[in-house]
């Protein structure tokens, strides 16, 4: 099942949307204070093109990463998780979209603070 759900998944739209979080990454990443933010959108890549049967675990629950987190929500983690979210409700509303709701909420959840996590 995850495999079909990842390939439909690709076709409506994860492909394009993991390729855009990968050119963020990359740009992030080309300064050395940006490499930790690009390491985070290579994370989101990584689950926005394949999300069935990934699962994100915390990792590391340090204050590095809480600080870290707390910027990352001030400056567009919050949007990133509503946007997930309202993904989810509309997804929600037919019983087809449901498991696709479910990835949606999986993806709102690592976007909102992604470092300490691992996409397993």
């Amino acid at each position: 099942m995850s495999c079909l759900g990842n390939i439909i998944w690709i076709i409506f739209g994860g492909f394009f949307n993991a390729l855009a979080w990968f050119v963020i990454g990359c740009l992030w990443s080309i300064t050395i204070v940006g490499i930790p933010i690009g390491i985070q959108c290579f994370k989101m890549a990584r689950l926005q093109f394949a999300p069935f049967g990934k699962e994100v675990v915390t990792t590391n629950d340090s204050s590095v990463n809480l600080f870290f987190n707390i910027l990352w929500i001030i400056f567009g983690g919050i949007e990133l998780c509503i946007a997930n979210l309202i993904s989810a409700f509309f997804l929600c509303i037919t019983i087809v979209g449901i498991p696709f709701a479910m990835q949606s909420l999986k993806l709102a959840k690592l976007s909102l603070m992604p470092f300490g996590k691992e996409v397993v």
